[in-house]
């Protein structure tokens, strides 16, 4: 997959890191799309710890996995994985200076192309409404969604407890996202917009992406895929 060089250093200090996505915020666009893309990528990410080191300090270790996912047939086609040394300290809001350069490394590694992003994280449900799908999406040029398991900003009521409840989720008087129930008597996920997508297909995507569990499928197997590099020792591996 080719990614364009990123507009900006990945270890900036955390004033500047904000500048930068305030000033990246601008490129972001919310738009319709037609048919649902058939290549999704799911990405999730992982740390290990360096000897006397925690596992999320400068200086460990971020492991990312990449799976992409053929909506129609339902199976995975490519999975890829990159380790990368931490070079951002943990800051809320900041999440993609941590992880997005393993991130990228990884769907650098992917052989065939991409019709859209999952992402285990925020969009435009963040402060500054530049979460890391956004990032993502706006390097890629690519649609790109938020899947988060938790919120990050705003309010919601509790959606509906069977499959495709969902509520608005809310910051500030504007709607940031979805509160979406990806399967009966399970906590929601939230849904909100990285780039190149609207919301109301963000949640048909993330619904028609589900294989019977909380997370969307390619998203789920990531989150699998990093865990189990960690495991093993995080040793890179494309299949």
């Amino acid at each position: 997959m080719k990614i364009p060089r990123a507009p900006h250093a990945w270890n900036p200090t955390p004033a500047r890191a904000v500048a930068i996505q305030r000033a990246l915020a601008e490129r972001v666009r919310v738009q319709a799309l037609g048919p649902l893309p058939r290549r999704v990528v799911g990405v999730d990410c992982a740390f290990a710890a360096q000897r006397g080191r925690r596992p999320a300090a400068v200086g460990s270790q971020c492991i990312a996995a990449a799976v992409l996912w053929d909506l129609e047939e339902a199976r995975v086609l490519e999975t890829a994985l990159a380790r990368r040394p931490l070079r951002f300290p943990y800051v809320p809001g900041l999440l993609s200076f941590r992880e997005l350069p393993t991130v990228l490394a990884a769907l650098r590694t992917l052989r065939g192309p991409v019709d859209a992003m999952l992402v285990d994280g925020q969009g435009l449900a963040h402060p500054r409404r530049f979460g890391i799908a956004c990032h993502l999406g706006v390097l890629c040029d690519l649609p790109c969604v938020g899947v988060a398991k938790s919120v990050l900003v705003g309010e919601y009521a509790e959606p509906g407890a069977r499959r495709s409840g969902r509520s608005p989720l809310r910051h500030r008087g504007e709607r940031v996202g979805t509160a979406l129930r990806t399967r009966d008597e399970t906590r929601p996920v939230f849904v909100s917009v990285g780039h190149r997508i609207d919301l109301p297909t963000a949640e048909r995507l993330v619904l028609a992406c589900g294989g019977g569990f909380r997370l969307p499928e390619p998203t789920r197997l990531a989150d699998r895929a990093v865990a189990e590099a960690k495991r093993r020792g995080g040793r890179r591996a494309v299949s």
